[in-house]
């Protein structure tokens, strides 16, 4: 296999064969480093206790979400830059350099002293390194989803690109597990102070393995398209405006879904009071069906297309949000709190995985990591980092704690419309 640093090189050989193993290669860096970026959300408290101490905990809060929206501000600057790299170098290249860059960053917010002990550098250095991960989260989801794209068979590309969706739930998955043992393990007061840096520390271990699976994947961009690719170079993406817009929308919808989702750890504990432990399970009752559903769901769009599985999931989708937290907010205890959230991210995840395979099939091979990484990056920045600051503001000064389902709603008669909008995209069978 050619070396990533000389293109000239890598496009002048035969396409090697993409293997089972190196599509799960793929999916395991992916949910690594989601996890890396998603860890943050499900510790925004105790965070906010050692960065941005306070004497009100609601502005403790604020502060450590606002920093976790920080994130998603550099994720558009990283989807155009890293994107154009993988559409003109490759895709292999620009999906070592995005999990180098998520290693260094979660290693970084791991090791960064409190408050306490150095003042205001503190939170300086925990926003810098939310940018860093946001630029190298906005570069991944291009390559990776155009590498599952171009891996699979033209009849298997929901299934294959359903796995997109996938690693980002063995993320939430992964990240619950990990809060609700260290939470048996050493217990509340320890996880406060100092236990949380050991979930970080852990998505950092990890990272030699991550390197050593993405740096022996093989190519995608192949060298029969070099001339496509090089015309991308300036990231003509004029031809794309409808799918862009229609794209943004679908992916709004999905994002506040998911991070209303990702804020329900936090909403347990701020809103209504059920313990530590048992509101970090939380990511896993979102996570499992998540997983389960987003490969059924890819799968079955590759049966009936994609149109369908982006309408009807999320007709349902509308019907069952407000009934949901209802529930939630009446019972107010964990049972019901996991129950009702995994069976709107089962729903969800239905019509979510369809969007990226949708979205990507639109698009030209010679802008495609570009196009998606930017058209996802833009709407994920600006409604993914505002999401979870929105909904702990939102019920701040309501005092509704049902504020999450009318947020969730909105967004999704939005991308209802869109997914009305769109165009069927799977290719037709014979």
């Amino acid at each position: 296999m050619a070396d990533a640093a000389a293109p000239g090189a890598m496009v002048a050989r035969e396409p090697t064969p993409i293997l089972r193993r190196h599509v799960l290669g793929v999916v395991i860096g992916n949910a690594l480093e989601f996890y890396d970026f998603l860890i943050y959300a499900f510790f925004a408290v105790q965070i906010g206790k050692t960065f941005f101490p306070s004497d009100s905990p609601f502005a403790s809060l604020m502060a450590s979400l606002v920093t976790f929206g920080a994130g998603f501000v550099a994720r558009p600057i990283g989807a155009v830059v890293i994107g154009r790299f993988a559409d003109r170098v490759g895709r292999r290249p620009a999906m070592v350099l995005t999990f180098a860059m998520m290693g260094g960053s979660i290693l970084g917010l791991a090791l960064t002293p409190s408050f306490a002990a150095i003042g205001l550098l503190a939170p300086v250095l925990v926003v810098v390194w939310r940018l860093a991960q946001g630029f190298a989260l906005g570069g991944e989801v291009g390559p990776t989803t155009a590498f599952l794209v171009e891996a699979s068979p033209p009849a298997q590309r929901g299934f294959y690109s359903a796995w997109q969706g996938a690693s980002q739930a063995i993320a939430s998955i992964s990240g619950g597990l990990v809060g609700v043992s260290l939470a048996a393990i050493i217990g509340t007061a320890a996880l406060e102070t100092w236990g949380w840096r050991v979930a970080f520390a852990l998505g950092a271990v990890v990272l030699p393995i991550g390197l050593l699976i993405r740096r022996n994947l093989p190519e995608t961009l192949h060298h029969a398209e070099a001339p496509q690719a090089a015309q991308a170079a300036r990231g003509d993406l004029a031809g794309h405006a409808r799918i862009a817009v229609l794209g943004m929308a679908l992916i709004l919808s999905g994002t506040v879904t998911t991070y209303v989702q990702n804020y329900m750890t936090t909403y347990a504990i701020t809103t209504l009071n059920i313990p530590t432990a048992a509101a970090l399970v939380a990511p896993v009752a979102v996570g499992a069906p998540l997983f389960i559903f987003s490969l059924i769901g890819g799968a079955l769009s590759d049966r009936i297309g994609r149109k369908p599985l982006l309408i009807w999931p999320r007709v349902l989708l509308l019907l069952l949000i407000w009934p949901v937290f209802t529930l939630i907010v009446k019972n107010r205890d964990a049972v019901t709190l996991l129950a009702g959230n995994a069976l709107l991210a089962a729903v969800h995840a239905f019509c979510a995985v369809t969007i990226v395979v949708a979205i990507t099939e639109s698009l030209r091979k010679d802008v495609r990591s570009l196009g998606l990484a930017t058209i996802y990056a833009t709407s994920v920045a600006v409604f993914g980092g505002s999401t979870q600051p929105i909904v702990a503001w939102l019920i701040h000064v309501t005092g509704d704690p049902m504020a999450p389902a009318w947020y969730m709603l909105g967004a999704n008669v939005i991308g209802l419309v869109a997914a009305l909008l769109m165009k069927e995209t799977a290719p037709t069978r014979a």
